[in-house]
C-alpha cells in the first residue's frame, strides 16, 4: 500500500545526528517508525481513557438470547 508522503523538518541534537550518520541510519525511516509507534501508543491510551470514563455495562437484552446452529 503506497501512502502519500509529506516533507517535514525534524530537529535533532547535533551529536545524535552525527552518530546516526556514522551508523548509516536512515533518519527518515527511523522517524517514520518512531512517529508510527507514538501514534499507536497515543491511540491506545486514548481508547483506554475513553473506556475508563465510560466503561461497558451489562446489557440485559442479551440475557435471553439463544445460540442457533449445531451443538
Amino acid at each position: 500500500m503506497n501512502m502519500a508522503s509529506i516533507r517535514t523538518t525534524v530537529t535533532l541534537d547535533s551529536d545524535l545526528a552525527e552518530r546516526a550518520r556514522r551508523l548509516n541510519i536512515n533518519v527518515s525511516a527511523a522517524a517514520r517508525h518512531g512517529v508510527a509507534a507514538a501514534v499507536r501508543t497515543a491511540l491506545a491510551e486514548a481508547d483506554r481513557s475513553a473506556y475508563e470514563r465510560t466503561p461497558e455495562q451489562p446489557d440485559p437484552f442479551w440475557d435471553g438470547v439463544e445460540a442457533w446452529g449445531g451443538e
